[in-house]
């Protein structure tokens, strides 16, 4: 090999090096280990607080009326309509409401507990609706709208299951309290369409005025000295 053979050689390997080494220096890692982007469409978890904030989920009948009922109570800093309890990744209205999924329509809750208790949302949950009664929520009937008390922790777990117990000693209701207890996995947010409805809708008769409102006029009247001004 002569000389000028191995000096071309030579600045080819070079050239190469410095080619390598300029290519991950631009992209930080080889794209064969790039790490890929997350599936973001369904949420697992409700984001980590900050703020002291907690957060509590229910599912006690139609999400409409669950929303409003919680967003009234002093304490509460936002209430979510949305699905808890199914497995199938990215739920919707229409594959809820086909019944062939374990997903209720349930509302997550964003409260101070400077403000508000656990105890005293839970309170609310069992008041509003028939705890008694699985699967059906007046008018409303199927597995969507079957009473669930999610717990994030053992602590929420234990009040849950102790209030259970103090209402079954007091007889509150003639047949058993059913509402499962049931480990918090997951939380979708409900379509745009469904946030506020009842705000938006309450004046369009029907089911908003006979069923929504007459639900939300009684928890009112029950939880009073609990409402924002």
């Amino acid at each position: 090999m002569t000389y000028m053979t191995r000096k071309a050689t030579y600045l080819t390997i070079i050239f190469s090096c410095l080619t390598l080494f300029i290519g991950m220096a631009c992209t930080g890692v080889p794209a064969e280990k790039a790490t890929p982007e997350p599936d973001n469409k369904t949420a697992v978890d409700t984001p980590a607080d900050t703020t002291g904030m907690q957060h509590a989920t229910f599912a006690f009948g139609c999400f409409w009326h669950s929303e409003e009922m919680m967003l009234e109570l002093k304490g509460v800093v936002d209430a979510v309509p949305g699905y808890a309890g199914g497995t199938e990744k990215n739920p919707t209205y229409k594959l809820v409401s086909s019944k062939s999924t374990k997903y209720a329509e349930s509302v997550d809750i964003s409260y101070d507990p400077k403000v508000i208790t656990y105890k005293q949302l839970l309170m609310v949950f069992f008041a509003e609706h028939d705890p008694t009664t699985p699967n059906y929520s007046e008018p409303d009937e199927g597995p969507e709208y079957r009473s669930v008390a999610f717990y994030r922790n053992e602590s929420q777990k234990s009040e849950i299951e102790s209030y259970i117990s103090k209402l079954t000693t007091q007889h509150k209701y003639e047949n058993p309290i059913i509402t499962e207890v049931a480990p918090f996995t997951g939380f979708t947010k409900a379509e745009d369409y469904h946030i506020h409805y009842y705000r938006h809708h309450k004046n369009d008769g029907g089911y908003i005025t006979s069923v929504t409102g007459a639900e939300i006029k009684k928890f009112r009247e029950d939880f009073k000295e609990w409402l924002k001004e």
